[in-house]
């Protein structure tokens, strides 16, 4: 029985080591099943996100502005003074 148990074992593991063809079977056949365990977002949920991405991007942007025209304010400010 265990030499039963062996031989399968070596028999498989023989058949993992092929090469060429098995391989690239199994590599599809996990792609696809990884593919159908996808969760994709509603058509909703989609343009909710989007749209707090592009908020925070004009924020962030106003931010930035503001901060780089006040150091460009500063530096007039002491090249007058200088």
């Amino acid at each position: 029985m265990a030499e039963d148990k062996l031989s399968k074992e070596t028999k498989t593991a023989k058949k993992a080591k092929a090469p060429g063809g098995n391989k690239v079977v199994k590599f599809f056949k996990d792609y696809k099943s990884e593919l159908n365990k996808i969760v994709w977002p509603t058509k909703e949920e989609t343009l909710k996100k989007s749209s707090v991405v592009a908020v925070s991007l004009i924020i962030s942007g106003a931010v930035i502005g503001l901060i780089d025209f006040g150091f460009i304010q500063l530096i007039l400010l002491l090249g007058s003074i200088f």
